[in-house]
């Protein structure tokens, strides 16, 4: 392959790269936190809280340099992005990519600081840009699919990244509850009464599991009460990942697509959010379900990784669709 034949390729491939690919930050936080909370517990290791941590943020800067070369240069291309019916939901997945990284470098308070504000101004945006887009367009029920929490579960995690416990957060969480029972009714109509999820977005299902998952963190750590209502997130977590599982035969020789990214951030929220619980009551029931959660999440980001890193070597990745 000749010098120009390499570099139009190299210009495609940025010009594909997919905003999606934020799962995988998603991912890899979600690990890199439950695994932080779980050797809390535990006692495994610190030193390897700080390579997933180092390895996490490394990856964040190399596909944030990426888009960034992409919106520069093929704004087309973005915009196409951010108009796009169902691509749009994942821009709030950087936002989230940062909120994840605030909470994991925590411990320096002048970069979390930093991450946390920029993540919520981004978060804030895209929260009124994504809700708008959706009264202003003609959207179709097909449209819908669990990837639309996305922008919502982001609401969810302000709580969870931030350090204070301030009158503001309670204004995030009550965004992210209230949406995720509005976007919860239309998403199980669309899937009742409608056509089933095309199998790319199969895995998206996994994405019921966090909302419930993260509102329990939220909820526990704005009042510290184990109460009624903190039962009730915590046990529609349990049943969202026992539906999912009792559904396992659903997500069986799926062909790999980048929304199997779907099935870790969710784990990693129920395993965070079960481990929680049994710090809060000391119930050995909830440190199983955490460890459990935990066994898995190390499954699916071992399988998920191995075919993301197979997709990209054999160029299936940032293509043309």
């Amino acid at each position: 392959m000749d010098q120009a034949a390499i570099t139009k390729n190299q210009i495609s491939k940025i010009s594909n790269f997919p905003i999606m690919l934020y799962a995988i930050i998603m991912g890899l936080g979600g690990l890199t936190l439950a695994y932080e909370k779980l050797n809390l517990v535990v006692q495994i290791s610190d030193f390897l809280f700080e390579i997933l941590r180092l390895t996490t943020s490394l990856i964040f800067v190399i596909i944030t340099i990426i888009y960034s070369i992409k919106i520069i240069k093929y704004k087309e291309e973005v915009k196409a992005e951010i108009n796009h019916p169902i691509k749009i939901n994942f821009f709030a997945a950087f936002a989230i990519s940062l909120f994840l990284l605030a909470a994991l470098w925590r411990d320096i308070g002048t970069l979390h600081y930093i991450l946390f504000y920029i993540a919520l101004i981004f978060q804030t945006f895209f929260t009124f840009y994504v809700i708008a887009f959706w009264i202003n367009k003609n959207m179709l029920i097909n449209h819908s699919n669990p990837a639309w929490f996305i922008p919502i579960v982001g609401n969810l995690i302000v709580v969870i990244a931030s350090e204070s416990k301030s009158e503001f957060l309670w204004y995030y969480f009550s965004i992210g509850v209230f949406f995720w029972i509005v976007l919860f009714t239309i998403i199980f109509y669309r899937i009742i009464f409608h056509d089933q999820l095309a199998q790319k977005f199969m895995p998206t299902l996994f994405i019921f599991i966090a909302p419930p998952a993260v509102a329990f963190l939220g909820y526990m750590k704005l009042t510290g009460s184990f109460d009624t209502f903190a039962h009730i997130l915590l046990n529609l977590t349990l049943f969202f990942v026992g539906l999912i599982f009792f559904m396992y035969k659903n997500f069986m020789k799926l062909k790999f697509f980048l929304s199997w990214w779907a099935f870790t951030f969710p784990t990693a929220a129920a395993s965070i959010a079960f481990i929680r619980a049994y710090e809060l009551n000391k119930g050995d029931i909830f440190l199983c379900f955490g460890i459990l959660a935990f066994i898995f999440l190390l499954f699916f980001i071992g399988v998920v990784s191995y075919f993301t890193v197979k997709a990209i070597k054999n160029n299936e990745i940032c293509v043309a669709e």
